[in-house]
């Protein structure tokens, strides 16, 4: 399966590198510089967040982990990974490794989802630096409030559909 999406995705990068050059070389030329320049930059931090969530599981008390966040937690476990990942500052790297690290220390597969959804949805740093000082405080609180059940809708249903 890793394959055929590692396949997918460079069938894509080839069939936008060819139309790319259709419309001219420098095109292609510029958007391959850009391409090495973010892979470049990238890099170090994908690394230093994957060996970190390996560094992060192995610390974090494993039992503790599986008390609030495992599998049999239920509905407190997923409220705690909500709040978790509404109050996880930073990127991806740093939102996902943290999410990898809590799998690998025993936290159950919904209350990891539920984790990475409400990271994505509403995290509370990402509200104040950047959705309230571009766009209206009404809309911002409008849009939080109506995301608020689905990192909880996101557990559900991963518990329904079964173990990812």
């Amino acid at each position: 399966m890793i394959i055929l999406i590692d396949v997918l995705l460079w069938g894509i990068v080839a069939a936008l590198a060819f139309f790319a050059a259709l419309r001219g070389r420098t095109l292609l030329l510029d958007g391959t510089r850009e391409a090495a320049i973010d892979f470049l930059s990238l890099l170090p931090r994908l690394t230093l967040g994957v060996v970190g969530s390996g560094f992060i599981a192995d610390a974090m008390p494993q039992d503790l982990i599986g008390r609030l966040l495992g599998p049999d937690s239920g509905l407190t476990g997923v409220s705690i990974a909500v709040l978790g990942g509404a109050l996880t500052p930073g990127g991806p790297v740093v939102g996902f490794s943290i999410g990898a690290a809590a799998l690998k220390g025993g936290a159950g597969a919904p209350q990891v989802i539920a984790y990475s959804t409400a990271w994505a949805l509403y995290a509370v740093h990402r509200l104040f630096i950047w959705e309230l000082p571009v766009m209206p405080p009404r809309f911002v609180w409008l849009r939080a409030a109506a995301s608020l059940p689905l990192p909880f809708l996101a557990a559900a249903g991963a518990i329904v559909l079964g173990r990812p």
